[in-house]
């Protein structure tokens, strides 16, 4: 993610043809992004509801006859929400009516299953399945056991597909189909005082698989207390609690691009390194141990850059994590080693392992030709942790683009394409959507400026801009709609994440305008 230097075929481009207002826009988005570092170190900033989490909170206490205060707040927030996503208004309507003719319409589920990883189906599809089963809306065919096999899956995984086994499991009367280690899977969430991992969506659904087991009534009453302490000012209940390590890290990346005060910046490499786990990654907040590949390397990219020699030890320890993981095909996995390769965290990893390129030598030009295969013709990448299409298209070009001394035919022909679909897809306001021929949106638009600023014409660098100058607000933040999702294709928000990402796209311009080839 972080700036490069201009290379020798690159030139600088001219202040004036950029907006007048450029420089003191990013200079008030940076002090609002500083301001933000906490006296630990931390950026902070917590997850807004969401329909999901809120819907399966309210058949929960309905159920469970808990809480009726924390009920009817949820009520009011599924009543007042705003939403356009097929799924979230059937839920609602489901949840608020619980009409059969507010159950799934046809195509639903290929709909939602297209926007997330092939590899995912069969679980996303099962979860969809017994998120209507709650509402006694069965599915119509037999348990696919696909679904519900444990091999390769990371512990966040492990629980949500036991869980949703075990609803499913008793909706169509086949206990026989419950084991003990399911129960015991189970179980082993809810001896914690806070909710395991603070995942909010995987604590509901391990609580309502609970319920329909005997002998569970005081672990549920836990339950559900840890689950509704989450609820929001607005009555609903978040995905997790915060991302608050993901933020954290990207945000001192942005800020480092940023030119900002270097105390603030040790504060914010102090506070990672207290996070980094025993086995050398980041997970992505301070009260989960799950640890993945995009929070260790961006956390090892911010570290490097702030200073190599004093986070030596931090950085070697998070290399060591990213290499424990890597698959036999080059690619890099979100979580654990075995699990399906991805372009984004390929990407992510690779772009960590530069500045050791001796030593990673062959992790690195692995990673690069299985980014190659995964891109498609029109030069974009299978789905990932965005629902933005120019997520991993920015950080794979990036990662592609390096090391100038090492760009054989296949990075070229990479390269080319991501440049051919950024720029076609720039829409007349200056911005970029999520897809092509969507609406524009801030994060989109940074995503899409760090790639354009790899290339020679500074136009549309210079119309992106304007377009994100456009969105921000007098305090100096960044309107947007999130890009976020997890479980993936559900979209969930952190509002800082628009502020960063736009301070870090204007930082990358700031080094095309005003660096000079060393």
């Amino acid at each position: 993610m972080r700036p490069a230097a201009l290379t020798h075929a690159q030139t600088s481009w001219a202040p004036e043809l950029f907006p007048p207002l450029l420089a003191p826009a990013t200079a008030r988005l940076r002090s609002r992004l500083t301001a933000r570092v906490g006296p630990d170190g931390a950026v902070r900033d917590p997850c807004h509801s969401r329909v999901l989490e809120s819907v399966l909170a309210l058949n929960l206490l309905e159920r469970t006859g808990l809480q009726p205060q924390r009920r009817t707040r949820l009520v009011d927030y599924l009543r007042a929400v705003a939403t356009t996503d097929p799924l979230d208004r059937i839920l609602v309507d489901l949840a608020l009516t619980r009409s059969a003719t507010a159950g799934p319409t046809a195509g639903l589920a290929e709909v939602f299953l297209a926007r997330a990883p092939g590899f995912t189906g069969a679980r996303k599809h099962a979860m969809l399945d017994a998120t209507f089963a709650l509402y006694d809306l069965l599915p119509w065919r037999p348990l696919d056991p696909g679904a519900f096999d444990l091999t390769g899956l990371h512990c966040w995984a492990i629980v949500q597909v036991t869980a949703v086994k075990i609803v499913l499991a008793d909706a169509a009367d086949r206990h026989d189909q419950i084991s003990d280690e399911d129960v015991r899977i189970l179980l082993e969430t809810q001896r914690q005082s806070q909710v395991w991992e603070d995942n909010v969506l995987i604590h509901l659904w391990a609580l309502h698989a609970l319920h329909r087991l005997p002998h569970t009534e005081h672990v549920v009453t836990e339950g559900v207390t840890k689950a509704m302490a989450h609820q929001r000012d607005d009555g609903g209940l978040p995905f997790v609690a915060n991302t608050d390590t993901w933020c954290t890290a990207t945000a001192g990346v942005a800020l480092a691009a940023a030119r900002a005060p270097r105390d603030v910046l040790h504060s914010v490499a102090g506070h990672l390194v207290s996070q980094q786990q025993p086995g050398g990654g980041w997970s992505y907040t301070d009260l989960a141990f799950q640890t993945d590949v995009d929070d260790t390397s961006v956390a090892i990219q911010f570290l490097g850059t702030l200073d190599p020699v004093r986070y030596r030890e931090p950085i070697r320890r998070g290399e060591q994590s990213l290499m424990a993981v890597r698959n036999p095909d080059g690619g890099f996995p979100t979580y654990i080693a075995g699990a399906a390769s991805e372009a984004c965290m390929t990407a992510a990893a690779v772009d960590a392992l530069t500045p050791k390129w001796q030593r990673h030598h062959a992790a690195i030009i692995s990673g690069l030709e299985y980014l190659a295969g995964q891109q498609r013709e029109d030069g974009s990448f299978p789905p990932d942790w965005s629902s933005s299409r120019l997520h991993t298209v920015f950080r794979a070009l990036l990662a592609s683009t390096r090391n100038p001394g090492h760009q054989p035919a296949y990075l070229r022909q990479l390269t080319k394409r991501i440049m051919t679909l950024v720029l076609d897809g720039q829409n007349a306001d200056g911005g970029w959507g999520q897809q092509h021929g969507e609406t524009s949106d801030p994060i989109s638009t940074a995503y899409a400026l760090i790639a354009v600023c790899r290339q020679d014409d500074p136009a549309p660098a210079a119309r992106a801009a304007t377009y994100l100058l456009s969105c921000q607000r007098d305090d100096g933040s960044i309107a947007a709609i999130s890009d976020s999702i997890g479980p993936r294709p559900l979209r969930f928000t952190i509002p800082i994440l628009a502020d960063i990402f736009t301070l870090l796209a204007l930082s990358h311009l700031d080094r095309r305008i005003n660096e000079r080839v060393r």
